[in-house]
């Protein structure tokens, strides 16, 4: 066997200390390339202990830290800039928000406010997503933004790379662009949008419009007596992906825009069956039942949030079940602002890990 001389081998020894330096640092880099997400985590509190089925990681705990308040902490998710998004879930009227959310060692920590009617701390079982995006995504469409009340953005998400921006328009107005993210329209895909901050609040998402060049998403937040406030929010667009970025995998995921009486077709999709299969039934008084087939894979998470432009808020029931392979919300709830169930307009959107 040959072996290289000492004069070869001095040559030679640079070049492959470069070589090594080199792959060190695509190392380094590949995870900002396609990091989509890079942190994640979901959480089901029952109101009384969490649920495996509908929390990842799995050793993800609740702790109250007072009526109505909660520390989540999502294990090795740390990250700055993510977005927090939370549902309430209850019979009777309440709404739940972020009151913050950020890293503490290598955990993700999520203090969660949970209000009954007329804006008083409660108790209140909750299903919440944090994820973490960064680098340039193939999957799809897929944006988020957490906002100021002034228009100043926290930390952000375009899966162009693109800049997006947050206007305020009024009191507790706001029109939110994702460039390089459009699509055909009218409308396509969905939208969720939470509360941030100490101060309860209701957010919801007014309209929203697809362009070639980019989507807009208006946001509209209200105090619990129905008045425009300014306050801090989370919003996220996902298109054909799931709520925290990906479309394979998770191979499951789904979501529905209910406009009464229906909303347009590319605002209803299922990953395994595609556009229009989801359906929504009434089930009472500010009652419907969603049903997405072929999805129901653990562990899993839902979110709401109501459409429109009246103070109108919903949340969920009961959690989610799972009926041979279909994910059945029942049911989402919606209620004025007295607490009174009402027929409103609202997405929800069902994603799976896997």
């Amino acid at each position: 066997m040959h072996r290289p001389s000492r004069r070869s081998r001095r040559v030679l020894a640079p070049l492959f200390t470069l070589l090594a330096l080199l792959a060190t640092a695509l190392t380094a880099a590949s995870p900002a390339q396609a990091a989509v997400p890079n942190r994640l985590g979901f959480v089901l509190w029952n109101g009384a202990a969490v649920v495996a089925s509908g929390t990842t990681p799995a050793a993800t705990t609740v702790v109250p830290i007072g009526i109505g308040r909660y520390q989540v902490k999502f294990p090795g998710q740390a990250a700055v800039g993510g977005v927090t998004h939370v549902t309430a879930i209850h019979t009777a009227p309440h709404s739940c928000q972020v009151e913050n959310s950020g890293p503490s060692g290598a955990d993700q920590i999520v203090i969660i406010r949970c209000f009954k009617i007329g804006g008083v701390l409660d108790n209140s079982g909750f299903s919440a997503i944090f994820s973490h995006s960064s680098g340039i995504s193939g999957f799809g469409p897929f944006g988020y933004v957490d906002a100021l009340p002034g228009g100043g953005i926290v930390g952000q998400y375009n899966a162009s790379g693109a800049a997006n921006t947050v206007t305020a328009l009024a009191v507790g107005q706001w029109l939110v662009r994702f460039p390089g993210i459009g699509s055909a329209g009218p409308v396509d895909g969905s939208v969720q949008a939470t509360p941030v901050g100490t101060v309860n609040a209701r957010c919801k998402v007014a309209n929203w419009n697809s362009f070639p060049a980019e989507q807009r998403v208006w946001v509209y937040c209200f105090t619990p007596a129905g008045a425009p406030i300014n306050t801090r929010f989370t919003l996220t667009y996902q298109q054909k992906v799931s709520l925290y970025g990906p479309s394979y995998p998770p191979k499951y995921f789904g979501y529905l825009w209910f406009k009464p009486p229906v909303g347009p077709p590319t605002t209803n999709f299922n990953s395994v069956a595609g556009l229009g299969v989801n359906t929504l039934a009434g089930a009472g008084a500010g009652l419907f039942l969603v049903t997405f087939p072929n999805i129901a894979f653990l562990p899993d998470t839902v979110q709401v949030t109501a459409f429109g432009t009246t103070p109108d808020f919903c949340g969920l029931n009961t959690a989610w079940a799972h009926i041979g392979t279909s994910t059945v919300v029942r049911d989402v709830n919606c209620f004025t602002v007295n607490g009174a169930p009402v027929t409103s307009g609202f997405t929800v959107s069902a994603n799976s890990q896997f």
